[in-house]
């Protein structure tokens, strides 16, 4: 495929001219009907022309003239009229029986003046110094996976989102204009309806480098918006946890003055994956073993199962034809169930607002047996106690159930692992007919049968805040929050497995109570003096998390029947404790002259008890500038330019996540007996020296709109330093300690951001509106002075002047048509190929990536397309790696069909050397043959849905009833000759862009109905 000519692909699709609405075009009922005429008037009052007016479930409508006037002649009794227009909110109207109507509009919250939440307030949109993104959740809120976050994927400009698996619930890398650190978290914090969520998996048990995500605790229909912080303007005040961006989840709250509505969604669906591998045959496995044998030893090759492999030389296939080939992929992928119910209640009465919501979520994983559930209860209330006071709550209850998958490395209990590596010429039986397991692998069958790894977690997120109106001017707000979260784990394995086997089973649990308290107060002034705007806020806040773990293991049961750890004749248990504090205090202050001239300045100080004493202070200061260019006079009465905003910005923030809560400590530790006596001995050297880490961001940014916000632009270029990057740095072993923690690394991030949304058709009976976005960021290490290393075989290489998770491999240059051996560059000029010879070729890091959304309406249908993509980033295949070993590995490893193209004979042009098992040609592990390209345009999400006219859902009771259908990742066009280019074998951020017993993230179909009554 040819990548360069994305761009242009993706701006064709991007673009449509504005276009006048069309002549109207009338639809009749069988009822009677009346004429009916208006006039349409905006908030001041004046009349507004090119106003689209259509009866409700219907072709039938109009615009308005110069006057703002209208005329219907042809109108159903009671049907509802819908007005809508660019910068207005849309409103629908009851026509009643004849008559004329008065409407007046008020300015669309989705343009200039919509209204976007920023740290600890909102703001208009017009009035942004920051870079900020507002996402409307409902395009993909009913995509199937387990977290929110992986459902953003294609739409933000800058924020880079990849799902490593297809596990659902399995944890989602999010970074948001790169990544700032080594050893600390690359995550955004996550401020839900005004609590910090943890993000941090709570997960004890392996399961092969894989980690569950808390944020799929969240129910992704009870999010109203999400509100992505980006430059350090909108940022810094969250301070020290602002380097890596801020994602606000506002969740649904009632209405004033509402009826009780009853919202309902049912969908169901299929999941598949959409390929798998391709492996060679059981007589094409013994061909290669025997080519291998051949030319390593020159000698007759061995046997399998006291069978000679016919040896190619005297013209065999390997195996005798009648030995069948054993499918184990089959076995265990599967097509999966998905099933989603959510119900919510929403309401309120002159004082009193309310949003109650229930839902459950069931989706099995197309990994046999592994499988996701969540039951969640969502209750938002809001109490006016006078016109001065007003108190209220959100809480968010959750349980979600994993049958966790081992599914990425590992042996001992990896499900791909078994299905995938185990050479598809061994019989899962033995001798006796008895299901065994080959080459240091479970047997599959078994393995589904009786796989026993599961976590179930209690989660309560909640807020309580109080309002008090001191002054017309001034506002007073107190709030009490609380994430906890209870995660049980239980694995079982029993002596049908090799993790059970050699122990008579084995059996553990692991129970991890979190809780996270805060406590913030604010105070918010707000005035207008003329043409000069004046806000100021003041705040201080206190956060403890405490963390507490209880871990149990047994082995040696009676027989495996028994499960629980009190059966089993070996048992042992730790428990341990950890803890942090935050204090805070922080303030901004924002002036706005005559909406032209726009100033923000913030500051945050954040105290943890992390650091030692000489360091407990961060300082996080910025300042944002605008310029609304459009509001000067020599540009006010330019018609096609609706808005023209310059914006500059500046500051500073922390990171303190990722390093223990007492990294800066000296500690010993207990149970370090002598002679029987209990002692102590030292565990970790302090460091009082210890500080936060400080990331500097500089960003300027212009956002423009034309034809009354039909298209809109945004730009972004910024620039991030981090300086006192924390590390683990190596210890002498002689010190008796392995590391200590250290700021001692340096990164910068620099890059281009570009958004467009256009409004391409807007008719009183056909719309279509696109979103655009593309990005691109460059990462490196500014300072590192002893390089890391991460990753199997130390794949992931840490180094001064490189970018972070580059690849570290043997470069291969070719294939000697002549030889058939590897030709791998000799670095070093020594005539030897050995790990002094190994270099960076290539990062994760695209070169660029964003997405593409098309929305549709033809009267009651809808659809929408969402495409991903990315472009210029390496994955290593490290599925290839065990599979392309010519034979080297015999039995104990599967031979992928690929490895078919080895070289043979003299002259042919090949990647793939000739089986040989004593040069470097198959065996040498991070070789760059196995390091492939992952740019990827991936068709996301592609939904259809129709709502029912009127007169129908009237006669049902309803107000809006809704059905669809949706199919998530229905294609994907890449290069990567694996399943999935996203695939990584562990969650761990050191450790991404490696492949390696993944399943990819399946092909999905749904089809559902939601009403509201």
């Amino acid at each position: 495929m040819n990548y360069s000519l994305l761009p242009i692909v993706l701006a064709l699709g991007t673009v449509g001219a504005p276009s006048a609405s069309s002549a109207p075009r009338l639809g009749h009922y069988l009822v009677a009907v009346t004429p009916v005429t208006g006039k349409v008037l905006d908030e001041n009052g004046q009349a507004l022309p090119g106003v689209t007016v259509r009866v409700k479930g219907t072709a039938t409508g109009t615009t308005t003239a110069e006057n703002g006037e209208f005329s219907l002649s042809e109108t159903p009794e009671n049907a509802t009229l819908i007005f809508s227009f660019i910068g207005y909110k849309s409103q629908e109207v009851k026509a009643g029986q004849a008559g004329s109507l008065t409407v007046r509009l008020v300015p669309d919250q989705g343009q200039l003046n919509e209204v976007v939440v920023v740290g600890y307030g909102t703001q208009q949109r017009k009035n942004l110094t920051g870079s900020i993104v507002k996402v409307d959740p409902t395009d993909t809120k009913e995509l199937p996976v387990g977290s929110f976050d992986a459902q953003l994927q294609g739409k933000v400009s800058g924020v880079q989102i990849s799902s490593n698996s297809g596990v659902p619930g399995g944890a989602v890398n999010v970074r948001v204009r790169g990544a700032t650190t080594i050893n600390g978290s690359n995550t955004p914090l996550y401020v839900v309806d005004g609590v910090f969520m943890n993000n941090n998996s709570l997960q004890t048990i392996s399961t092969g480098g894989k980690a569950s995500s808390p944020i799929a605790d969240l129910n992704p229909a009870d999010i109203e918006n999400v509100e992505v912080l980006k430059d350090a303007d909108a940022t810094a005040l969250y301070g020290a946890r602002g380097a890596n961006g801020v994602i606000l989840i506002t969740t649904k709250r009632g209405s004033y003055n509402q009826k009780p509505r009853v919202s309902l969604n049912v969908s169901q669906g299929w999941a598949k994956a959409a390929k798998l591998w391709d492996l060679a045959t059981g007589p094409e496995h013994a061909q290669l073993v025997n080519e291998n044998w051949l030319n390593t030893t020159g000698s007759t090759p061995h046997t399998y199962e006291n069978r000679p492999y016919r040896p190619v030389s005297e013209g065999g296939r390997g195996l005798p034809e009648e030995q069948p080939t054993y499918d184990r992929l089959r076995q265990i992928f599967r097509t999966a169930r998905l099933q989603n119910y959510d119900l919510a209640v929403t309401g309120g009465s002159s004082s009193t607002r309310y949003y109650i919501g229930g839902g459950f979520t069931k989706q099995e994983s197309i990994l046999r047996p592994i499988d996701f559930q969540r039951a969640s209860f969502k209750v938002n209330l809001d109490q006016q106690i006078s016109d001065r006071v007003q108190i209220g709550v959100s809480n968010s209850f959750s349980r979600t159930y994993r049958n966790e998958g081992r599914a990425g490395d590992g042996p001992a209990g990896g499900l791909l692992q078994a299905a995938l590596h185990t050479p598809t010429l061994l019989s899962p039986y033995d001798a006796n007919g008895r299901l065994v397991g080959r080459a240091s692998f479970d047997n599959v069958e078994l393995l589904i049968n009786n796989y026993d790894v599961n976590s179930t977690s209690l989660r309560y997120i909640g807020n309580l805040y109080g309002d008090v109106q001191l002054l017309p001017t001034l506002k007073f707000r107190t709030s009490f929050g609380v994430d906890y979260n209870n995660y049980d784990e239980e694995e079982y394995w029993n002596t049908l497995l090799i993790a059970g086997a050699g122990v008579g089973g084995l059996a553990t649990s692991s129970v991890t109570q979190y809780t996270s308290l805060l406590n913030e107060n604010t105070l918010n002034y707000r005035q207008q003096f003329g043409k000069h705007g004046l806000g100021l806020l003041l705040g201080q806040g206190l956060q403890s998390d405490t963390n507490g773990r209880t871990f149990a293991q047994g082995t040696g049961f009676p027989n495996n029947a028994f499960k629980e750890i009190s059966a089993a004749s070996v048992t042992s248990s730790t428990r341990n404790w950890s803890g942090y504090r935050l204090a805070s205090f922080f303030g901004r202050a924002d002036y706005n002259f005559d909406d032209r001239y726009l100033l923000n300045v913030s500051f945050r100080a954040d105290g943890s008890s992390r650091f030692g004493k000489k360091n407990q202070w961060g300082y996080f200061p910025s300042v944002g500038a605008a310029w609304r260019v459009k509001q000067e006079s020599f540009l006010r009465d330019v018609p096609v330019l609706s808005d023209l905003k310059l914006r500059a910005s500046y500051g500073l923030t922390g990171n303190q996540n990722g390093i223990g809560n007492f990294a800066a400590r000296g500690l010993w530790n207990g149970g370090a007996n002598y002679l029987g006596a209990a002692g102590i001995a030292p565990q970790q050297l302090a460091n009082a020296d210890l500080k936060w880490e400080q990331t500097s961001q500089a960003n300027v940014g212009v956002d423009v709109a034309f034809w009354d916000g039909r298209v809109a632009l945004e730009f972004n270029a910024y620039y991030k330093y981090t300086k006192n990057g924390l590390i683990q740095l190596t210890k002498p072993a002689t010190t008796g300690f392995p590391y200590y923690w250290a700021n001692a690394v340096e990164v910068s991030n620099k890059g281009v951001e570009f958004a467009l949304n256009t409004v391409n058709v807007r008719q009183a009976d056909f719309s279509w509106n696109t979103s655009f976005n593309i990005a691109s960021n460059a990462n490196n290490i500014e300072k590192l002075a002893t390089p890391t290393k991460f990753g199997s075989r130390d794949l992931i290489l840490q180094q001064e002047g490189h970018p972070l998770y580059s690849f570290w491999v043997y470069k291969q240059l070719e294939v000697d048509p002549e030889t058939g051996n590897a030709v791998y560059d000799d670095v070093n000029r020594d005539g030897k190929i050995t790990a002094a010879d190994r270099q960076i070729v290539g990062s994760i890091w695209p070169k660029f990536f964003g997405g593409l959304n098309n929305t549709f309406t033809y009267r009651g249908f809808d659809a929408s397309v969402l495409v991903a993509f990315q472009y210029g980033n390496k994955v290593y295949n490290h599925n290839r790696f065990f599979g392309e070993g010519g034979g080297a590995r015999d039995e104990a490893r599967v031979i992928f069909a690929s490895n078919l193209d080895r070289w043979q004979r003299p002259g042919d042009q090949t990647d793939v050397p000739r089986p040989d098992g004593i040069n470097v040609n198959n065996y040498l592990d991070g070789g760059s043959r196995w390091l492939e390209d992952g740019s990827f345009i991936r068709l996301r999400n592609v939904s259809v849905g129709y709502t029912l006219p009127e007169r129908l859902t009237r006669g049902l009771h309803g107000s809006s009833i809704r059905v669809y259908a949706q199919g998530t990742n229905l294609a994907l066009l890449t290069n990567y000759s694996g399943l999935d280019p996203e695939s990584a074998a562990s969650s761990d951020a050191n450790q991404q862009g490696i492949d390696l017993g993944t399943p990819p993230q399946p092909r999905s179909l749904q089809i559902g109905i939601s009403a509201t009554f």
